[in-house]
């Protein structure tokens, strides 16, 4: 059968996979006809104007590329004059109006990086490993007005192992959209597509992340400060105080040995180092790092960061108040 023929919407690199596989065996499914992405912004300590990934990807197989600041009646009309059967969306960050959603001949799909309805908005991926969960997935949904609440057709699951962090988990979703899409377009071009509402009872709303976030509270058990450091990684990372310098924890799990604050140790206290990582009091249990960074310098092994720079036993480490990931009410 003739592929569809998809304008994609995104900003993001997490959606390169997918672009790839659309421009190569993906392309019996659909023929991607143009590119809508952010417009150039500053970046790095230059803040020299770049193009984002997208972009770059798109300008390099010679496809259209628009970049509007705001989805104008002009700009729905460009969209028109592709003549697309479907827009995909992935990660764009803009709004998109009724009219604009509806203008391709078979509307417009969006995914999103969660098993919806759990972890509707801005950090899904970070939000599903720092609260200590062991699966999360890619949902392929209909855009609606309201922010992720449209009716899902398919999700692509992704298991979470202990010592994934949110980076590993961007990868892991980032391939999972391929299946995911090889599946639903045909089955979109068949009118076979079946979409169901999300289920209002179970929603759950997270934030947007902020460097204020990337704080450790050791009077939490191991477990949860594990899953917190995996999870806002690698940003916006959480660090403690070291000598008066930040020092950022890049990879965390939980140690079996028995001895914990409340046994003549304090929360946040370090009992030492083993063979994989710096060992830390807690609440209940020990918190064990493996990655650690200092300022200016590369992330590394907990071994190769500690022959570097000594972080002696019963050295305490401050705790500070984790703000809550997830929202109480809905945007």
């Amino acid at each position: 059968m003739t592929p569809l023929k998809l304008v994609f919407l995104g900003s993001d690199p997490i959606a390169l996979p997918l672009l790839n596989w659309l421009a190569g065996e993906g392309r019996t499914v659909a023929t991607i006809v143009a590119v809508f992405t952010q417009p150039d912004r500053p970046v790095g300590r230059g803040q020299k104007i770049t193009a984002n990934e997208i972009k770059t990807w798109a300008l390099a197989r010679g496809l259209p590329v628009l970049q509007p600041e705001k989805l104008t009646d002009e700009v729905r009309a460009e969209l028109a004059a592709f003549g697309a059967d479907v827009a995909l969306v992935m990660a764009y960050g803009h709004i998109l109006r009724d009219a604009f959603i509806a203008t391709p001949r078979l509307g417009t799909l969006n995914l999103h990086t969660s098993l919806l309805p759990k972890y509707r908005g801005a950090s899904p991926i970070q939000t599903a490993v720092a609260s200590g969960d062991r699966e999360t997935g890619v949902s392929l949904m209909r855009i609606v007005r309201k922010l992720d609440a449209g009716p899902v057709a398919d999700v692509e699951r992704v298991a979470i192992a202990p010592l994934d962090t949110a980076l590993d988990i961007e990868a892991k979703l980032a391939a999972a959209c391929v299946p995911l899409v090889a599946r639903g377009l045909p089955q979109l071009r068949d009118g076979v597509l079946a979409f169901s509402e999300q289920d209002e009872s179970a929603i759950t709303h997270c934030r947007k992340l902020a460097k204020e976030d990337g704080v450790l509270d050791f009077a939490a058990p191991a477990a949860v400060l594990a899953a917190r450091v995996n999870g806002l990684f690698p940003w916006p990372a959480c660090s403690v105080e070291f000598n008066g310098q930040p020092v950022k924890f890049g990879l965390a799990d939980t140690s079996d040995i028995s001895e914990t604050a409340g046994s003549g140790r304090a929360c946040g206290e370090v009992l030492g180092a083993d063979a994989d990582g710096l060992l830390i009091a807690t609440a209940s249990g020990v918190l064990r790092v493996r990655r650690l960074q200092r300022p200016g310098g590369r992330m590394l092994a907990a071994a190769e960061f500690l022959r570097g720079s000594q972080i002696p036993a019963g050295t305490a480490f401050v705790s500070r108040t984790m703000p809550a990931l997830l929202k109480c009410d809905a945007p």
